[in-house]
């Protein structure tokens, strides 16, 4: 039973952990297209951006990170087995690039706080994207339990990130005629 409310937390937590990824990259490009504002316009939006982003970063998504590992290693101290499984590892893996986006992120979190604007909106816009591409990989390594379909698996994840880069061009392009 203690394994099950153990996954249970986990689950709850990895949804909060993405969402907070993917809402503060979000608010990252919003600050980076405040720039082209005129002032007053652009001080104050960038101002707001900060608070928001500040309070997600640190009130949810660090917290959550933390959250989500700690209730995994709670898991793998119940059912250490499951290290020994291929798909576990390969998830594992994926765990840690996902830990990797998490501090690059944190380092573009503390540039915009000191008003350092390094990446472009469209930049921004595909490192939004990297986190889809590991839950798509986590959700069916976890789901199939299987790490051997590994050549598949990468197709299908490259393919995914083909798709989502041309859908972002797509966006661009509208979003350019209006």
């Amino acid at each position: 039973m203690d394994y099950l409310y153990a996954k249970s937390l986990h689950i709850i937590f990895i949804i909060t952990w993405f969402a907070g990824l993917f809402y503060t990259v979000r608010l990252f490009i919003y600050h980076t297209e405040a720039e082209t504002k005129p002032s007053p316009e652009k001080e104050i939006l960038q101002q707001q951006y900060k608070i928001m982003t500040k309070r997600l970063w640190l009130i949810i998504t660090w917290p959550s990170a933390i959250l989500a590992s700690l209730f995994a290693f709670w898991m793998l101290f119940i059912n250490s087995v499951l290290l020994e499984m291929p798909w576990m590892q390969v998830k594992l893996g994926f765990v840690v690039l996902l830990y990797a986006y998490h501090l690059v992120c944190h380092n573009m979190f503390k540039q915009l706080q000191n008003d350092v604007v390094k990446y472009t909106t469209n930049k921004l816009r595909l490192w939004n994207e990297v986190p889809t591409l590991i839950l798509f990989s986590v959700v069916f390594i976890v789901v199939l339990k299987s790490a051997v379909n590994w050549i598949y698996g990468l197709i299908g994840i490259v393919s995914f990130g083909i798709l989502l880069l041309l859908a972002i061009r797509l966006y661009k392009s509208i979003r350019a005629k209006n």
